[in-house]
Formats: structure tokens, C-alpha cells, sequence
């Protein structure tokens, strides 16, 4: 993870714009994916629709909306206040369970599948926790030692991974899995070949990936 210095907060923090931000939402919502895009270790600056790590997840919203296209999943994107994770603050995991909330206030009680890369893949193991989220694709997730896998029992988790990952280590995400398959759930470790963090190298393989996992998530 990279690290920013802290920037001014003011105009950065707006607790009270929304953290869902909608890309397809049916007449009637039999399940939901949110997706979690990357960011800092540390940084207060604002987070934005155009930085490359927010960017970066408009094809998988595009690949999952094609695996799956029955009428009735609704997608949609956690919005950041903040770039960074920002330490025991856990910003980005706090703005996912505020969209979580919002989620279940406009469609009621569906089970949703999170897709979440680097920083986004941690909020989004860490947001699993919550009883409407199924299942958790995680894309070169941060995954620090010691990060809590008790809640994941019986949830469904799948972690890719490029074997040339230098950004966040492909090791730990390893062992996060073999923690979490002990602590009861049915997680699974994908290593993938050649790839690396931002997932440019094979993206088709990356993209094809999430599509039939998040498919098959929400066909259980």
C-alpha cells in the first residue's frame, strides 16, 4: 500500500453524503454486488470518481453486469470519503457499511456479494460480517497479519491473486484464506499467473474470474 500525507480534511469528510452509489438498480432486487475500489494505507484526502484505483473497477462492474443478466441483481459502488484506510479509523470499511445500511434501505433484505480490490478487498472481508453479505470476491486484497476471520464463518470467499503482486503481498493473502477456511468458511485461493496489482496483465483472466465467481455466488 502507498502512503499519502495527510491532506486537509475540510470539504474531504462528508458524513452525510451517501456511500451507495448506484449503477443498476431492477423493478424488483432479488440480490445486490458492491463493489470496493482500492486506495491508500494512509491519506484524509478526498476520494474521487476519476482516480485511477476508482477507474480501474468500471470493467468488473461491466463484466459482472454481463455475467449476470437477469433483471433483478441491482450493482452498485461504495463511495469513499476519504482515500486511506487511515489506521484503527478504518474509513474506507466504515463507508461500506454505510452502504451497506443504505442498501438494505432501498431494497429491503437481499443477499449481496462483495467485490473489493487492495484497500477495498480489506473493507470488503472486514464488511462481510454483516448477515446480508453472502459471499466476498476479493481482488489483491491488503490483508495485514492478524486480520479477524471469525465472522466469515459460513460465508462464501473467493481470493485472487497475481503471483507478481508487489504492491500488496500475495503470501498473506494465502494465509488469510487457510485462517479463514479454519475458522469455517469456504474459502478459496486463486493464484494468478503473471499478475499483478493493478490487474492490467491478463485482465481478461481477472475479469473472467469475477464474473463466474460472482455468478455462481449468487446462483447458492
Amino acid at each position: 500500500m502507498t502512503v499519502d500525507d495527510p491532506a486537509s480534511t475540510a470539504g474531504a469528510a462528508d458524513s452525510y453524503a451517501p456511500a451507495l452509489v448506484v449503477r443498476h438498480i431492477p423493478r424488483t432486487a432479488r440480490a445486490a454486488v458492491l463493489f470496493l475500489h482500492g486506495g491508500r494505507a494512509d491519506s484524509r484526502a478526498p476520494s474521487r470518481s476519476w482516480h485511477l484505483a476508482a477507474v480501474r473497477m468500471k470493467p468488473f462492474i461491466r463484466t459482472v453486469a454481463r455475467a449476470v443478466p437477469d433483471d433483478d441483481v441491482l450493482l452498485a459502488e461504495v463511495r469513499y470519503r476519504v482515500r486511506g484506510w487511515n489506521g484503527k479509523e478504518a474509513d474506507s470499511l466504515l463507508d461500506a457499511r454505510r452502504a451497506l445500511d443504505e442498501l438494505t434501505g432501498l431494497v429491503g433484505d437481499v443477499p449481496v456479494v462483495l467485490v473489493g480490490h487492495s484497500m477495498g478487498g480489506r473493507a470488503a472481508l472486514r464488511a462481510a460480517s454483516a448477515p446480508q453479505v453472502h459471499g466476498v470476491v476479493a481482488l489483491a486484497p491488503w490483508c495485514p497479519t492478524g486480520e479477524p476471520v471469525g465472522h466469515l464463518r459460513d460465508k462464501e470467499v473467493v481470493v485472487l491473486h497475481g503471483d507478481r503482486d508487489r504492491v500488496t503481498d500475495p503470501r498473506l493473502s494465502l494465509t488469510f484464506v487457510q485462517r479463514a477456511v479454519s475458522a469455517g468458511a469456504r474459502a478459496t485461493f486463486v493464484s494468478v499467473a503473471g499478475g499483478a496489482h493493478a490487474m492490467l496483465r491478463h485482465g481478461g483472466d481477472w475479469h473472467r474470474a469475477v464474473g463466474s465467481r460472482v455468478r455462481g455466488m449468487l446462483s447458492r
